[in-house]
C-alpha cells in the first residue's frame, strides 16, 4: 500500500509543492469527517454569485482556509464562496478552490466534492489553466477519494480506516465509450443543436450517468475511463454557470493529463485566461472524440 506522502516522494515531487498538497489533503480529511455530522441546512446568506449558501459550504470553506493559512508557502487563495482573492502572506503559491461542489445534494445523501487548483502566482487574474502546477478533485461518497495530477499523469487515492490516503488507481486513462452526463438540459428549450446532440446520444444507446453534481459526474469518467460531461451556455446564461477558475480549470487539467480533452466549444479550457474571479465558461469534458463531437454539433 502506497501512502500519499510516499507517492509524492516516489515521483520526485518538489518539496514545497508537496507541502502545499499535504495541506489540501489534510483539509479533505477534515471535510470528509464533518460532512457526516454537520448541519445540511441553509446558512441564510448568499455567495458572491447570488446563490444560497448552506452551512456546510461555509464550514468547508473555513476548514480549507484555515489549513492554507497555516502553510507559509501559500501566499494567496481564492474560493468560490468569497468575493475576492485573499492575500495571506509572501508565499509563492496560490490555491483556488470550490470547497464543496454540489453541496445541495448533501441532504439527499448523494456524493459531493471539493476542487483545487495550485499555481505559483501573486494573483489569479490573467492566469490560464496551462499555468497550473497541480489539481485535485475530492469526492465524498460511500468512500472518500481524490484524483490528483502534478503533471505526471492522474492517480486516485482512497481514505483508509486508519486515516491515510492510499493509492487505489494508478495512471488513469480516459479513452472512448458510450456514457454521457448532460448538464444544463434546460438549454434544450432554447438550443435545437443541444437538443439534437442529447437525442443523438440516446439514439446511439449511450448510458446516462448524471447526478447533478459536476464532481461525481466527472469523477466517474476518470474511474470508468470513458464518457462525456456537457454544460453549454444558452441565451439566459451564455457562459453557463460553471466557473473557469474554481471548477473547469482544475477538472480540465486532470482530464488532459488522463488523455481526454476539455473545451468551451471552440477553445481548450486550459488556454482561457481568467478575466475575473467569477468568470464562467461552457464546458465539454471527457473522451477526446466526444468533446470533438460536441464542438462540431454546437458550432
Amino acid at each position: 500500500m502506497l501512502k500519499f506522502d510516499d507517492y509524492l516522494r516516489q515521483i520526485g515531487c518538489e518539496e514545497e509543492l508537496s507541502a502545499v498538497l499535504k495541506s489540501i489533503v489534510d483539509s479533505i480529511k477534515e471535510i470528509s469527517k464533518s460532512i457526516k455530522t454537520s448541519d445540511t441546512g441553509k446558512a441564510g446568506s448568499l455567495n458572491v454569485f447570488g446563490e444560497q449558501q448552506l452551512a456546510l459550504d461555509i464550514f468547508s470553506n473555513k476548514i480549507i482556509e484555515n489549513h492554507l493559512k497555516n502553510n507559509p508557502l501559500v501566499g494567496i487563495i481564492a474560493s468560490e464562496e468569497l468575493p475576492d482573492e485573499i492575500r495571506l502572506g509572501d508565499g509563492a503559491y496560490g490555491v483556488c478552490f470550490d470547497p464543496l461542489d454540489g453541496s445541495s445534494l448533501v441532504d439527499v445523501n448523494l456524493a459531493v466534492g471539493s476542487i483545487f487548483g495550485i499555481y505559483k502566482t501573486k494573483s489569479f487574474i490573467g492566469i490560464k489553466g496551462d499555468d497550473m502546477l497541480a489539481a485535485v478533485v475530492a469526492v465524498y461518497g460511500p468512500r472518500t477519494t481524490f484524483v490528483i495530477t502534478v503533471r505526471k499523469g492522474v492517480q486516485e487515492f482512497v481514505l483508509s480506516d486508519e486515516g491515510d490516503f492510499i493509492l487505489s488507481k494508478e495512471d488513469i486513462k480516459v479513452s472512448e465509450g458510450k456514457m454521457f452526463a448532460p448538464g444544463n438540459l434546460r438549454a434544450c428549450k432554447y438550443r435545437q443543436d443541444y437538443f439534437n446532440l442529447v437525442v443523438s446520444w440516446c439514439k446511439d444507446e449511450y448510458t446516462l450517468r448524471y447526478s447533478g453534481g459536476m464532481v461525481p459526474d466527472i469523477n466517474q469518467i476518470f474511474i470508468k475511463g470513458k464518457g462525456i460531461f456537457s454544460y453549454p451556455g444558452y441565451e439566459k446564461e451564455p457562459n453557463g454557470k460553471l466557473r473557469l477558475l474554481f471548477e473547469c480549470g482544475p477538472a480540465s487539467l486532470l482530464m488532459e493529463e488522463a488523455g481526454g480533452a476539455a473545451s468551451d466549444g471552440k477553445a481548450r479550457i486550459l488556454s482561457k485566461p481568467v478575466a475575473s474571479i467569477d468568470a464562467r465558461t461552457p464546458i465539454f469534458i471527457g473522451s477526446k472524440a466526444e468533446v470533438k463531437r460536441c464542438e462540431d454539433s454546437l458550432a
